[in-house]
């Protein structure tokens, strides 16, 4: 069989924990970032798990990850 391609998209955004949850970064963190509270800005620095339904999709984009 010939080897399955990944999605080079999904490679650049998601990331797969060593436990097999997938992590992705928040928006809105990119720019006009001096009339958001620094609480939020906070808040969106932090990754975010994806829950199992949304994560078994991104995994199937991602063969070898």
């Amino acid at each position: 069989m010939p080897k399955l391609k990944t999605n080079k998209s999904v490679k650049k955004r998601f990331k797969i924990t060593g436990s097999g949850k997938v992590k992705k970064k928040k928006a809105y963190l990119r720019h006009l970032l001096s009339h958001k509270s620094s609480s939020r800005k906070s808040r969106l620095s932090k990754g975010l798990i994806l829950k199992d339904v949304e994560a078994k999709h991104i995994k199937k984009l991602l063969p070898y990850g």
